[in-house]
């Protein structure tokens, strides 16, 4: 393969990556540039799936599978977490690039099957690694536990994701860096995360043998549990296999309920990003001595003055069956604003993606400011709260002003005048 930019997939081949089931031969590139962006281009088939996901709900059991107001928040977590990489490259290959260029110890052949089979265990193996010390240490449990968040379970759940999680699992990855291409590394990366939005439904029971080896909706759904019987189990991004080895593997048993140990009770995306940081700084200085301080960070998010690392298992709340998740009373007229007004959102958000290269620093800064306003005004919105209005008519002003002047702009020019409606 020549180098060159990144190559174009065809729908087949972006369907099979979803499932990790793109074999050596079809996605082995000798450079970083000429790996496709799998998951911008999985938009798709993400929302082909979700739709699939509630008709097959509706079918089986005669109900959606999640709500609206909880299913904004989770697409607004995740467009949040990716609005970063629009501004800068993937810290996990700005840092594993460097490792590669200046440390590394020998150099694996980039298009054998075995160097892409091994980098499948090194990138799922490192990933089970930051997985359980995310839910071990209490710093990085506060940006993990955005994707814990949702009280629903679906596949709009896979896409809750956070901001600063990205910013300390680069780490993890670099042994790889000392023999295994960045372009090889590039592919699974992309390959893991994409393999693990299917897995977040409850339309899919067991799957026989392959529970066995794989990860599977059975096993995650465990891993989203807040039953004293789920917590800290099923860390594995594709394989179950380093949960069975290490300990920390649960069959799917009682009913799962979903969500956190102590709910967040919010759809702000802002919100339920920065309050876990707001709770470890005020529970920082609330406590007593500098060894108890520092514990207070790198200790479990359980643990307190006088109790084991992770806390203690009996003060995990029991689950009694009748726990109702957080859902405000909201006009039905308010649900269809919001819906439609998200919608617009999305357009602008992948009309980004795709224009990123032709514009000027400070307009993409302006879309990306106006976005991140939109998402709270959203979330407060579907929380009823007494000053979304106000805020909502601030967005929709400004909107207003910056789209007349050309600085946003519809995937779908006939759109234009029904948005300024």
């Amino acid at each position: 393969a020549e180098a060159g930019g990144p190559r174009d997939t065809a729908p087949g081949q972006q369907l099979r990556a979803l499932f990790y089931a793109l074999p050596p031969g079809e996605s082995s590139f000798r450079t970083v540039e000429e790996v496709p962006d799998y998951v911008d281009k999985s938009i798709p088939f993400f929302i082909t799936f979700i739709g699939l996901e509630f008709a097959v709900s509706w079918i089986q059991k005669r109900k959606l599978p999640g709500r609206i107001n909880d299913g904004i928040s989770s697409l607004s977590l995740g467009i949040l977490s990716r609005l970063p990489d629009v501004l800068f490259r993937s810290i996990d290959l700005i840092s594993y690039i460097y490792v590669w260029n200046n440390y590394r110890l020998f150099e694996l052949p980039w298009d054998s099957p075995w160097t892409w089979y091994l980098t499948l265990l090194g990138v799922d193996f490192a990933y089970y690694c930051f997985h359980r010390i995310s839910h071990e240490v209490n710093i990085l449990w506060a940006a993990h536990q955005v994707h814990h968040s949702s009280e629903d379970y679906n596949l709009f759940t896979a896409l809750r994701q956070s901001v600063l999680q990205k910013y300390t699992s680069w780490m993890f990855n670099l042994p790889m860096a000392l023999f295994i291409p960045p372009s090889v590394f590039a592919v699974h990366l992309q390959f893991n995360l994409l393999y693990q939005f299917w897995i977040h439904t409850e339309v899919i029971t067991k799957l026989g043998p392959l529970e066995w080896i794989l990860n599977t909706p059975s096993h995650h759904r465990v891993h989203h549990g807040r039953n004293p019987y789920c917590i800290d189990k099923n860390y594995g991004g594709t394989l179950i296999i380093w949960d069975r080895i290490f300990g920390t593997f649960e069959a799917e048993d009682a009913k799962v309920v979903y969500g956190l140990t102590h709910p967040v009770n919010s759809f702000d995306p802002i919100m339920l990003q920065l309050r876990p940081l707001a709770h470890i700084w005020n529970t920082f200085w609330a406590t007593p001595g500098f060894c108890n301080k520092l514990s207070v960070i790198f200790k479990g998010p359980g643990w307190g003055p006088g109790k084991p690392r992770l806390g203690l298992p009996e003060e995990i709340p029991v689950i009694t069956g009748k726990e109702v998740p957080f859902n405000p009373p909201v006009p039905a007229y308010l649900n269809c604003y919001a819906l439609v007004h998200f919608a617009i959102i999305v357009d602008l958000y992948t009309e980004l993606l795709s224009s990123i290269s032709m514009l000027s620093q400070g307009t993409v800064l302006l879309r990306i400011g106006f976005i991140i306003l939109s998402l709270a005004s959203f979330g407060l919105l579907m929380e009823n709260k007494s000053k979304a209005g106000i805020l909502e008519i601030i967005r929709c002003l400004v909107f207003i002003g910056v789209y007349k002047l050309g600085y946003f702009r519809s995937q779908f020019s006939f759109l234009g005048y029904a948005y300024e409606v």
